[in-house]
C-alpha cells in the first residue's frame, strides 16, 4: 500500500482545495480529526490535573511548589521536543518521529500515573511533555503539506480550535472528575487518550513529505530556510500567535483567583464561567474556518486580534475603578473568545511563509508558545488574587505585542504565499 499522499491538493476555483470529504482545507475527515487529537492531546494533558493539586499534595508527601514543578516539567518538555521533533520530520519524514513520539508519550503517561514518589513524577511529566510535542509539531507540518492558502487556514482553524480550546476546557473536566476518580483517575484518562492518538495515527496517518523532498539533491539549503524562519511573513505572524496564546494562558493562570478570590464565585459557579469562556472560544473558532471561504485570512486575523486588546483594554479599566468585581467576567469573555479568529489564521500564515522548513518553523512556533505560557503563571499570581491588576497588565502587554507583531508583516509578504494559490486558480479559471 501506498503510505504518502501527494504533496498538495487542487484547488477549487474559490482557491479552497477540497478532498472526496469535502472537509476544511481539502483533508480528509478522518486526518482531520486524527491531527486535531494530536494537536490538542498534549494541552488537555497539561492543566487536566490542576484541580488534584491540593490532594498530590498529601499522597506524594511533597510540597505545593513541588506538585508545581511537574506542570513546569511538562511544559518544559512540550517546548524543548518541538525543537527535536519539528526538524527530524523535515528531515526523515512526518510519520517515523510521530509513531516513536506517541508510543513514548503513551509510556510516560503511563508512567506518571503510577508515579509512587514526586521525583518519578515530574521525570515522567517531563518526558511527556517532549514526546507529547511530537503530536503538536508534526500534525501542524502535515497540514503544511497538504494543504496550501486558504485551505491551510481553513484546516489550521479546526485542528488549532481543539488545541486552544484544551487547556481552557481541561480544568473543568478535571474539577468534575477529581472527586471519584482522584489525580490518578486523571492522568489514566490523558493515558487512554494518548492510546486512541496513537491508534489512530497507526490508521490514518501517511507519510506527507515525500522522500523525493527529502534527497540532499532536493532538500532546501541552510540559507534558504533561514532567509523564510526570519521573513516578516514568519516572524511576524509566528509571534502574533505566540503572543496572544499567552494571553489566553495568563488568562487560564489566574482564572482561580479571579473568579473565586476576586469575583467571589463558588467552585461551581467558576466551572460554569470557565466553561462559557471554552464555549465563546469553541463557536468563534468554527466561525473563522467559514469565514475564509468569505474574507482574506489576514483581515479575519487583524480582527480577532484588535477586538481581543479592545476587551483587554476594557478589563484594565474596570480593574482598577471602583466597579461590582463581576463586570470583570464580561471583557475576559470578548478577550478570550476573540483569540478564536486568530490562532488557526495566524498559524497558517506563519507555515505557509516557511515551505522550506515547515517542521522546523512548527517547532520554534510551539517552542515560544510553551515558554511563554509557563513564564506568566507566576506573573499573574502577584497579589493573590486581591486585585486583578497583574492579569490585566500581562494580558495588555501580550495583546499588545501580538498585535504590533503582525502589523509589522508586510501586506506583500502576508499575502504573497498565501492568496497565491487564490489568485492562480481564479485566473486560471
Amino acid at each position: 500500500m501506498n503510505n504518502t499522499y501527494p504533496a498538495t491538493r487542487a484547488a477549487r476555483g474559490d482557491g479552497t482545495a477540497r478532498g472526496a470529504t469535502g472537509s476544511p482545507g481539502g483533508i480528509g475527515a478522518g486526518l482531520l480529526i486524527a491531527l486535531s487529537l494530536l494537536a490538542g492531546i498534549a494541552p488537555f494533558a497539561t492543566d487536566m490535573y490542576l484541580p488534584a493539586f491540593p490532594d498530590m499534595v498529601g499522597e506524594l508527601s511533597t510540597t505545593a511548589a513541588g506538585v508545581q514543578l511537574s506542570l513546569t516539567a511538562f511544559l518544559i518538555g512540550a517546548g524543548l521536543g518541538q525543537l527535536v521533533f519539528g526538524p527530524l520530520s523535515d528531515r526523515i519524514g512526518r510519520r517515523r518521529p510521530l509513531l516513536v513520539g506517541m508510543v513514548l508519550y503513551l509510556v510516560a503517561s503511563a508512567a506518571a500515573a503510577l508515579a509512587t514518589s514526586i521525583a518519578v513524577l515530574i521525570v515522567a511529566r517531563l518526558i511527556q511533555g517532549g514526546a507529547g510535542a511530537a503530536g503538536m509539531v508534526i500534525s501542524r507540518a502535515i497540514i503544511t503539506d497538504l494543504a496550501k492558502g486558504v485551505a491551510a487556514a481553513r484546516a489550521m482553524s479546526v485542528v488549532m480550535l481543539i488545541s486552544g480550546v484544551a487547556p481552557v476546557l481541561a480544568p473543568v473536566v478535571g474539577s468534575a472528575l477529581v472527586n471519584p476518580l482522584g489525580w490518578r483517575g486523571l492522568l489514566w484518562i490523558v493515558t487512554g487518550l494518548v492510546g486512541v492518538s496513537l491508534v489512530a495515527t497507526l490508521l490514518v496517518v501517511r507519510e506527507t513529505h515525500p522522500h523525493a523532498a527529502r534527497t540532499r539533491e532536493h532538500r532546501p539549503d541552510r540559507a534558504a530556510k533561514v532567509a523564510e524562519l526570519t521573513s516578516r511573513a514568519y516572524v511576524g505572524n509566528m509571534l502574533a500567535f505566540v503572543l496572544a496564546f499567552t494571553a489566553m494562558m495568563a488568562y487560564i493562570s489566574a482564572s482561580p483567583f479571579l473568579y473565586q478570590v476576586k469575583i467571589g464565585l463558588s467552585a461551581v459557579q467558576y466551572g460554569l464561567v470557565f466553561g462559557l469562556n471554552a464555549l465563546a472560544l469553541m463557536v468563534v473558532g468554527a466561525l473563522s474556518a467559514r469565514l475564509t471561504r468569505r474574507f482574506r485570512v489576514e483581515d479575519i486575523a487583524r480582527t480577532g486580534l484588535r477586538l481581543s486588546l479592545a476587551a483587554v483594554v476594557a478589563f484594565g479599566i474596570l480593574a482598577v475603578t471602583a466597579v461590582p468585581p463581576l463586570w470583570l467576567a464580561v471583557p475576559i469573555l470578548f478577550a478570550v473568545g476573540s483569540l478564536g479568529l486568530v490562532f488557526g489564521n495566524t498559524t497558517a500564515l506563519a507555515l505557509t511563509a516557511v515551505p522550506a522548513a515547515a517542521g522546523l518553523g512548527s517547532a520554534i512556533l510551539g517552542m515560544l508558545q510553551h515558554i511563554l505560557a509557563g513564564a506568566v503563571a507566576p506573573i499573574v499570581s502577584i497579589g493573590g488574587g486581591t486585585t486583578a491588576l497583574p492579569l490585566a497588565l500581562t494580558m495588555l502587554v501580550a495583546s499588545v505585542g501580538a498585535n504590533v507583531a503582525f502589523a509589522a508583516t508586510r501586506p506583500a509578504d502576508r499575502s504573497s504565499r498565501l492568496t497565491a494559490a487564490v489568485a492562480e486558480s481564479q485566473n486560471a479559471g
